[in-house]
């Protein structure tokens, strides 16, 4: 579970790149947030996963304060950015290990999910290979693994489907369901509005760092589609 409690962030001591942002992201959702460039999404994953700090309020994972106990928050969780920046010096499978050992996962659970997930992304013959001679979808494929392969119980992702190939897409999607069946909490950014309407429980649109219409989407919708309605939105 994913909890946001009234958090701000400025930059410049000035403006607020997020503002007073407060919801919650439970068990067993998929959570799309979704919003311009520059409206304060990526500032918002940031802060969630502990790589920003920020000035007011708090962010629970799982009952525990990112501020207070980083390291057990970030071991309940996985991250994907929206640039997989990898170590290009390593081969694919010793990164994915690499990752592995810092949630000290165990050698039969990381063997299991990395066949898995390699296979699943078509990766099998590739996983020896240096990252520095992937292309970006290849290199977000290989981020991806590493993130599933120490059983997250919450993931958390930021444009994850850019780069991927409609088969990767397809299947992260379907992945993406079973680990919400599991109870496991899933939160991610996106620009491909038909993918977040058709996939996610609940939705939140942010705005020049505030949030402006958050609920379940259906409700949102409505009768419409979420690409009108946040068009509409970006106008007002």
């Amino acid at each position: 579970m994913i909890e946001i409690k009234n958090v701000s962030k400025t930059y410049d001591g000035k403006k607020k790149a997020i503002d007073n942002l407060s919801f919650e992201v439970k068990d067993g959702e998929i959570f799309a947030f979704i919003g311009h460039n520059g409206a304060g999404k990526t500032t918002l994953i940031k802060s969630l996963v502990g790589i920003l700090s920020f000035e007011e309020g708090d962010i629970l994972i799982n009952n525990k304060s990112i501020k207070e106990d980083p390291i057990g928050c970030k071991l309940d969780m996985a991250y994907v950015p929206d640039n997989p920046d990898l170590y290009e010096n390593m081969s694919a499978i010793d990164f994915i290990n690499f990752v592995c050992d810092m949630y000290d996962t165990s050698l039969e659970t990381r063997k299991e999910n990395i066949e898995k997930y390699a296979k699943m992304f078509e990766i099998e013959d590739k996983l020896k290979d240096d990252i520095s001679s992937f292309s970006h979808g290849m290199k977000q494929k290989v981020a991806l693994i590493a993130a599933l392969s120490h059983n997250p119980k919450v993931l958390v992702m930021d444009e994850p489907f850019v780069g991927l190939d409609p088969k990767s897409v397809y299947d992260m999607k379907e992945l993406m369901k079973q680990m919400a069946k599991e109870g496991k909490t899933i939160f991610f950014s996106t620009h491909i509005l038909d993918v977040a309407e058709k996939l996610c429980d609940r939705v939140a649109i942010i705005k020049d760092g505030k949030i402006v219409k958050i609920g379940k989407m259906k409700d949102i919708k409505g009768d419409s589609s979420l690409e009108k309605v946040f068009l509409e939105l970006g106008e007002k």
